[in-house]
């Protein structure tokens, strides 16, 4: 299985304006989505690419401003779940006339690869997108339009997308998967009559466009000369929005299914506070960034005095980078050595440590050492998201079984409070308590069968498939 968690956008003037400082503006606002690779692609030439951080290349970009300028345009921010980081890997990529830039997975790329032929896959070269334009481009052929062939093609690949394209007739399109997996807006700046889409409504704001409303579940759009069209591709009347994204991967200022992420964090850890009110506690402090909204709703619930007792070293190499995103262990060490313990807020207090989630232990053991060495008397650690207890097929990185620090390697069955009980010796806390996915879904307000919750759950009913488990090294390449 192949897949990308990342972040694309599309934008498209129909004043004829240049988009391109509009793109790299948007994808630095995507930036949380993707750290190890970024690329544009307009019609008519073969797309940029750039390892590393958008910002990385800013004294080149006025030279792609002026080489692409363009009035339509799409990028793409890369976080890699397979495949190795390097630049044959970025993306958009081209197919003939059409070029594409991808969020999601295909859980069947090997059978849809044969389809197309001359597509092999290894770990360190693996390109679900690359085979997935070159199957539109073959059902274009036969079919016409692009509608038509997504149509054919959600029924033959299995798992999820969001697509940005950009043709060599001037026109962007974009699509997002019949179950909604992943996040995809479209927003409108009408002083310069233009159109963008993108993973996030963070992107909008970021170039001065206003959100407009969330791309639907199944829906195709093309952006032209002839202005914003919109066709249903799909009719499938059952979700499953990825419960992630609003618990660690969106930006906190984004609207995602009508919910601001901020808003959505604090009644979560609202919401968490009254499963676990651990009244006895002196402070709450949250593991910076994501867990801070969450933190703040849980002090304000109980009352709890609320303490930036954290702090990331953003003068550190990779210090300002997300640990979770990384592709490599020795990097999410790196950068979780620069989160430093406050010791006059810390020292003597019986601290509660709010976090996103806890997917490796990576992050949770390294900061209760550092709380320990800063003088806590006792550390209660609660956690927004359910336990992690499988590989995840819709683009977030944690492919195999054998990393998650809930995976014991044993024949033995254990509950829940098992488990709890063995994660919380091995990162070191004298509590440990993980949401639930009911209590996740009602502080965020949608029902709870609309989300996707099977990296808890083990249920892949969502996604269409019976996953074979295989080892991180079989999968990335490592």
């Amino acid at each position: 299985m192949v897949k990308e968690n990342c972040g694309v956008v599309g934008i498209f003037s129909l004043d004829g304006a240049n988009v391109i400082p509009m793109v790299i503006d948007s994808l630095r606002a995507l930036q949380h989505r993707g750290q190890e690779a970024w690329g544009i692609a307009v019609p008519k030439k073969q797309p940029y690419k750039q390892l590393g951080l958008v910002s990385s290349s800013a004294s080149e970009f006025d030279k792609i401003t002026r080489e692409y300028a363009s009035p339509a345009a799409i990028g793409h921010v890369r976080y890699s779940t397979m495949g190795s980081s390097n630049l044959e890997n970025a993306q958009p990529l081209k197919v003939k006339d059409l070029c594409i830039a991808h969020n999601g997975t295909i859980a069947n790329v090997e059978e849809l690869g044969a389809m197309v032929g001359g597509c092999t896959f290894t770990p360190q070269n693996a390109s679900d997108t690359l085979v997935a334009a070159k199957r539109l481009v073959s059902l274009m052929t036969n079919n016409g339009k692009l509608g038509s062939a997504l149509s054919i093609l959600k029924n033959e690949m299995v798992g999820s997308f969001c697509f940005t394209f950009v043709s060599d007739d001037n026109a962007v399109y974009a699509a997002r998967d019949p179950k909604g997996f992943r996040p995809m807006v479209i927003g409108h700046r009408k002083d310069m009559n233009t159109y963008i889409v993108a993973s996030e409504s963070s992107a909008l704001v970021a170039v001065g466009a206003q959100l407009m409303r969330d791309v639907q579940p199944g829906e195709l759009l093309k952006i032209s000369n002839s202005g914003l069209e919109c066709e249903m591709f799909s009719d499938e009347k059952t979700h499953a929005h990825c419960s992630f994204e609003f618990t660690y991967f969106a930006h906190p200022s984004s609207i995602m299914e009508g919910s601001n992420i901020y808003i959505a964090r604090k009644k979560i850890g609202q919401f968490l506070a009254k499963k676990f009110p651990i009244r006895d506690a002196d402070i709450v402090i949250p593991v910076p960034d994501s867990a801070r909204p969450a933190a703040l709703g849980y002090a304000q619930e109980l009352g709890i005095q609320f303490e930036e007792g954290l702090l990331k070293d953003r003068y550190s190499r990779k210090g300002p980078l997300r640990s979770f995103i990384e592709p490599h262990q020795s990097d999410r060490v790196e950068i979780n050595r620069w989160i430093i313990p406050i010791t006059e807020v810390i020292n003597g207090k019986h601290v509660v440590v709010v976090d996103d989630s806890l997917v490796r232990g990576t992050s949770s053991k390294a900061i209760i050492k550092a709380l320990r060495r800063a003088g806590a008397r006792k550390i209660s650690m609660v956690i927004t998201y359910p336990p992690i207890r499988f590989p995840c097929y819709a683009g977030i990185d944690f492919p195999s079984q054998e990393e998650l620090v809930t995976f014991f390697d044993d024949d033995k069955l254990y509950t829940e409070e098992e488990i709890t009980e063995k994660v919380r010796q091995i990162i070191g806390a004298d509590f440990l308590g993980y949401n639930d996915a009911k209590n996740l879904a009602d502080a965020v307000g949608m029902p709870v069968d609309s989300m996707c919750f099977t990296c808890s759950s083990g249920n892949y009913a969502p996604l269409g498939i019976t996953p074979i488990f295989k080892s991180r090294a079989e999968i990335k390449g490592e």
